[in-house]
């Protein structure tokens, strides 16, 4: 039968798109106490007391998740998660979703694929990622921010609230609150990590190095770099 076999069929945009959107909702699910705790060393000090009730002190990471347990319950580790998996799904969907399309457009179809049209495809889907995810980026840092103590009244009571409130207090532009920052970073965070990805794909590939193990080894040494 003539054809392409299932394997050599390569996947579609909406199925890229999907894909690394729910790989990083998977992701974000194990790793979000650990986002809340950073959230939670970086803004400590900002404000002393709230209500005549005393912020705790964190100390170091673990220290400052078995703080937020005791003071505040388990579940507060996972404030904000669902503007969370918002975020990964516009994020993550665009960053790396499209990342392969965008640098075809660049190459405009070439086999060959120089560094610098892969830095400019990252760069690219890095900045497009930001500006559309960055409401839910702001709503999610507001939410692991936000204190459930006893005697501290809650500024958001969900996510949707969360919106309304920014929108109607600080205006639209509120919900893009630090955007230029967030794309200047993450733009050298996707060149950084699909870059490096991609050319350690190419390099295993080209000398038939660890062939049933590349994408692993090729996301090992991405999170290394």
């Amino acid at each position: 039968m003539v054809g392409f076999k299932p394997a050599d069929v390569p996947p579609t945009n909406c199925v890229k798109v999907v894909g690394a959107g729910t790989a990083a909702c998977v992701a974000d699910l194990v790793t979000f106490p650990l986002d809340t705790t950073k959230v939670r060393l970086q803004i400590q000090g900002e404000s002393k007391s709230v209500n005549n009730v005393t912020s705790p002190k964190y100390k170091g990471v673990f220290g400052t998740m078995v703080t937020i347990v005791k003071t505040e319950g388990a579940k507060s580790l996972y404030n904000g998660l669902v503007a969370g998996l918002q975020r990964q799904m516009s994020f993550a969907s665009v960053r790396i979703g499209l990342y392969d399309s965008v640098k075809q457009f660049y190459t405009s179809g070439s086999d060959t694929i120089t560094i610098g049209s892969r830095l400019l495809a990252g760069c690219t889907t890095g900045a497009m990622a930001v500006t559309m995810a960055q409401p839910t980026d702001v709503v999610k840092v507001r939410f692991q921010a936000q204190l459930n103590l006893t005697g501290v009244s809650k500024r958001y009571s969900g996510t949707i609230d969360a919106y309304r409130k920014i929108a109607k207090e600080e205006g639209l532009s509120g919900l893009w609150k630090g955007t230029l920052p967030n794309i200047v970073r993450n733009s050298v965070v996707n060149c950084s990590e699909l870059v490096t990805y991609d050319l350690i794909k190419d390099a295993l590939i080209k000398y038939n190095l660890m062939t049933g193990l590349c994408h692993p080894s090729c996301a090992w040494g991405r999170g290394m770099w």
